[in-house]
């Protein structure tokens, strides 16, 4: 496991942030590159610490606790049926419940 920390020297640059804008296509201007270079060389040096306290002791996860499978046996049992499941509707048509439309015709 690397151990690697930013170092003075591993600062990003403007060139470099106006450079990386460039391949993104992203249009910046000096002042949002004079304001981003330093939060990206905050982001890269905290990922760099996070790869020295990662050992190789530790297995990879991707969650901080064991998931489990939720699914249960698909059983067949009693319920409503469509009178009784459209007995409250306010209107109904063809046994389906029936609302107001939201959309235009356009939609």
């Amino acid at each position: 496991m690397s151990e690697r920390r930013a170092e003075p020297d591993d600062v990003i640059t403007r060139a470099e942030v106006r450079h990386l804008a460039d391949l993104a296509r992203i249009e910046l201007d000096d002042d949002e590159l004079d304001q981003l270079a330093p939060q990206l060389a905050v982001i890269l040096e905290s990922v760099a610490s996070i790869s020295t306290v990662a050992a190789e002791d530790i297995p990879p996860t991707s969650h901080a606790i064991p998931l489990t499978n939720v699914f249960r046996d698909d059983v067949v049992q009693p319920s409503l049926t469509a009178d009784q499941a459209l007995s409250g509707a306010p209107e109904q048509d063809q046994q389906r419940f029936s609302v107001p439309r939201i959309l235009g015709e356009e939609q």
